[in-house]
């Protein structure tokens, strides 16, 4: 059984987020640490996000199973109406508790426990929405130690996430929406 990667990537997105997200994982390698992400989705519907990033993005890309390994190389996107969870065992877990900020999927839940599983190695990223999910999780995610990126709401096609998060994360890195992947592949090395 091979080691599971001590590093990894939490990305959270409400409205706007499709696009956001585009500028982003495309410009990430093959070989990227893996990357965790949560969309607010509607729970009535089926996630076409795996199939639609699928084809840009040169990383692997799936919707996140329970209990599957969390590989390098792999993208991977909660499902609608579960909280999409890292195990300390490098695994993810998807639960169907609460809504959190009205939202199941939550960004704050994963961000939360990928803090705890990874500590120092992990880089959450705050991208646009309209609501204060991600803000407390980002949070989390600076006092493991890890490392904290914001799209700066000018870039923003809703503000109100990031502004949220910039307010709970005073030290957290705030970068337009087009260098986030540089900055991301800084903290890859």
């Amino acid at each position: 059984m091979s080691a599971r990667p001590r590093k990894a990537v939490v990305i959270g997105a409400s409205a706007g987020g499709v696009e956001a997200l585009s500028a982003v994982l495309p410009h990430l390698p093959p070989d990227h640490c893996p990357v965790l992400v949560v969309i607010h989705l509607p729970s009535n519907r089926q996630s076409v996000l795996a199939d639609l990033f699928r084809d840009k993005c040169r990383m692997k890309v799936v919707e996140a199973e329970d209990k599957a390994p969390i590989d390098a190389g792999t993208i991977y996107f909660a499902p609608p109406d579960y909280h999409l969870m890292v195990e300390t065992a490098f695994t993810v877990a998807l639960s169907n508790e609460a809504p959190v900020w009205f939202s199941r999927p939550s960004i704050d839940v994963l961000f939360e426990t990928a803090a705890d599983a990874y500590g120092p190695g992990l880089t959450g990223v705050i991208l646009t929405g309209a609501n204060e999910d991600g803000a407390a999780g980002l949070r989390a995610v600076l006092a493991q130690g890890g490392r904290g990126l914001i799209q700066s709401p000018e870039t923003a096609y809703a503000r109100l996430m990031p502004e949220t998060a910039l307010s709970f994360c005073s030290g957290a890195t705030v970068r337009p929406l087009e260098h986030l992947a540089a900055e991301l592949l800084k903290g890859a090395a």
